[in-house]
């Protein structure tokens, strides 16, 4: 039985791809990724369909049922302190990550798709961003004269701002 072979370059090309990211706008002026490892999907939910829960941060919008699971949802431009989305949308743009067994709904401005960069790529934000920013990067990536912000699901997921007063 033959088995076909890959030829012996094939694994080197795959390791010069790079990582897989999630593409998007967080607001109107800021452009932003997330590993695709911790990336679940990315949905379009109608407004109604966020409970909002009384008492919570600001940035909390509220609860919605994902695939059976109830799901924390975050205003993502708001959690950053950067411009907040419109608030007369009908519907939001949800990127659902997985940190361990946490899952969290971010709201974006806009889904644009994947991209791929390596490790070597991404940049200390530190000096590029406003500092209330970096705890919640892995750093900066500039990508078509356009820097994108590498966002860190772990950090973002156990972030203060989300825990309970």
């Amino acid at each position: 039985m033959n088995t076909p072979k890959l030829p012996l370059s094939a694994p080197e090309n795959l390791s010069t791809l790079g990582d897989g990211y999630l593409k998007f706008q967080v607001n109107q002026q800021t452009a932003a990724v997330i590993s695709m490892l911790h990336t679940q999907e990315a949905i379009v939910v109608p407004v109604e369909s966020i409970t909002s829960m009384p008492g919570m941060q600001e940035c909390i919008l509220g609860l919605m049922n994902w695939r059976s699971r109830i799901v924390w949802v975050v205003d993502l431009p708001r959690m950053l302190n950067l411009e907040s989305i419109e608030t007369r949308l009908r519907q939001y743009n949800v990127i659902i990550i997985r940190v361990d067994t946490i899952l969290l709904g971010l709201v974006v401005d806009d889904i644009l798709g994947t991209t791929k960069f390596g490790s070597d790529d991404i940049h200390s934000p530190i000096g590029q961003v406003a500092s209330s920013l970096v705890p919640y990067l892995r750093g900066c990536v500039m990508q078509q004269q356009e820097m994108l912000l590498v966002l860190d699901a772990q950090a973002i997921v156990h972030s203060s701002v989300l825990k309970a007063d």
